[in-house]
């Protein structure tokens, strides 16, 4: 059976409780952070509780559409000065935000747990992520946006270069799963490129933006450059779209549409993280006991509600026995708890949304002749959303979660006998987000790794070889997704383009007294010329 440890187990950091959850003393300012949250006077509040223990965390001010287009208003006032700014400006405040974040990492990993139940290391997960990318726009910004010189049409006589301007207002739609990470990812590289930004972070996990905003200002950023507001999207989600001069959202596949329909109607742009369903490749050479111990991470960290965690296995026939002996022993071992220290290897769902869409999918799988292996069952005993780490097998395609998201700690394994056919099942999707595979051959590895339609794979690893390398671009192909978040991608695309060229003697049209057709045939001789040209 899971080990496991009750939410309400005793802590060493003090008496304090926030949530029912003991030992929080830093959490004791959530309301400090609710005071942040802009507007709300006009509407009735919203009451967050903890996952862990269903009991009250804060009360939340939701915003109404006027109160969403008046901060809008506001954060074009104060962008243009923020623009105005020297990048190399705006690189130190987001180098101060990567000391303040690991310097102050407790308060974050508090709430962290508090609002969304994680495990501690997954809470830690979203700390270094936060840090890695006020680092990496801390040091690469400039670079990214400085002026680019390409070639111009006439060799010396024609300049030209490429600016890249802020698009002004940017609107971030954050999901509740990352709170921290996810609003560090979207944020900070927005603010970088001179933008300012009006987010909207679930009720659920506010908090988390609320403090990396609060220490955002305390590092330099100046006041009303970066916004909260809280409320609904079908209450506010007008205004967001409609004043957003570029439209980030992190969240479900039809609510993505849905925005993304609404915001080509404006012709402005938008990018978009949505669902997937996350496969794993065990090659026949694979380390049984390092995978095993690797699938356990890629598919239960923060409890399974992880866009990029892995929800489906194919383990080639020679070695599924023994792999999946292995895996199911592992998973079985998993510690759930709701403490705010380290002990705990999984924590809890976040909503009762989650823990019904979880225990429907498992339930429907049981009942068309699918096995689960381990787990399978709610723990009221340890609170309210508590679920096992579960492993199913023999499901089939008539299981709703052969192909749906469950987006919870449900994993189902396959067997396979030719790669080929594993690669075509992993790509049998709408989804494209992240994939692993697994074997002692790297180079074999990278090999089916690049034949997977997914925007991101690891080799060796679940997820967080891609997740924590911040260079490097996220995001997803297919129904996953439109556009990249992280790398110089995540921080351009708040950008518009400019090509400015300065023409200089020979005009681009026919002078006085030249005839067409030679300057068309003296033009056409000068383009030979130029191809033979070596490349630059």
């Amino acid at each position: 059976m899971t080990s496991t440890t009750p939410a309400n187990a005793s802590h060493t950091e003090g008496p304090s409780t926030i949530g029912g959850v003991p030992g929080a003393p830093a959490v004791a300012r959530a309301e400090r952070l609710v005071r942040r949250v802009v507007g709300g006077a006009d509407s009735a509040p919203v009451q967050m509780r903890a996952p862990f223990t269903g009991q009250p965390i804060a009360t939340l001010p939701q915003a109404t559409d006027a109160d969403v287009r008046a901060v809008f208003d506001q954060a074009r006032e104060a962008q243009r000065s923020w623009a105005d700014r020297p990048v190399e400006d705006r690189q130190r405040i987001l180098i101060r935000l990567h000391d303040l974040v690991l310097k102050r990492q407790e308060e974050a990993l508090d709430l962290v747990q508090i609002e969304a139940g994680k495990a501690r290391m997954d809470a830690f997960d979203e700390v270094s992520a936060t840090a890695l990318v006020a680092s990496y726009y801390g040091k690469h910004s400039a670079k990214i946006l400085s002026p680019r010189r390409a070639a111009g049409l006439i060799p010396v006589l024609t300049k030209v270069g490429e600016l890249r301007h802020p698009k002004g207002v940017v609107g971030i739609i954050s999901p509740w799963n990352y709170p921290l990470a996810l609003t560090a990812m979207d944020v900070l590289p927005a603010l970088a490129a001179g933008n300012a930004v009006v987010q909207k972070p679930d009720n659920q996990t506010a908090l988390s933006a609320l403090w990396l905003q609060e220490l955002a200002e305390e590092a330099g950023l100046p006041a009303g450059v970066w916004q909260i507001v809280l409320g609904r999207g079908s209450r506010i989600g007008d205004a967001l779209v409609e004043e957003s001069d570029y439209l980030c959202f992190t969240g479900s596949t039809p609510t993505g549409k849905g925005l993304a329909a609404r915001v080509a109607e404006r012709l402005t742009s938008y990018s978009l993280e949505l669902g997937g369903k996350n496969p794993m490749i065990v090659l026949p050479d694979a380390d049984i006991a390092k995978t095993a111990a690797g699938a356990v991470t890629a598919c239960f960290s923060s409890a399974g509600q992880l866009c990029v965690s892995v929800e489906r296995i194919y383990v080639h026939e020679s070695i599924r026995e023994e792999f999946t002996r292995a895996f199911v022993a592992k998973t079985a071992a998993v510690k759930l708890g709701g403490a705010l220290d380290y002990q705990a290897q999984m924590g809890s769902l976040t909503s009762e949304d989650q823990l019904a869409t979880v225990s429907a999918h498992v339930e429907d799988a049981r009942s068309k002749g699918a096995k689960v292996l381990t787990g399978g069952k709610a723990r009221p005993d340890l609170g309210p959303l508590f679920y096992e780490p579960t492993v199913l097998t023999d499901v089939t395609e008539d299981v709703k979660l052969f192909a749906e998201e469950t987006f919870g700690p449900v994993v189902s394994i396959y067997g396979y006998t030719d790669v080929t056919e594993a690669i075509e099942r992993a790509n049998d999707t709408k989804f494209g987000l992240n994939a692993s595979v697994w074997s002692r051959n790297g180079r074999a590895g990278w090999e089916v790794a690049a034949r997977l339609k997914a925007g991101t794979v690891n080799v060796n690893e679940g997820f967080a070889a891609t997740f924590g390398t911040v260079g490097l671009p996220m995001g997803g192909m297919k129904e996953s997704g439109v556009g990249r978040r992280n790398g110089a991608e995540g921080l351009l695309k708040y950008t518009e383009a400019q090509a400015i060229a300065v023409q200089r003697g020979m005009p681009l049209r026919p002078g006085k007294g030249i005839p067409p057709k030679l300057w068309a045939r003296s033009l056409s001789m000068s383009l030979k010329a130029l191809r033979r040209l070596p490349r630059r």
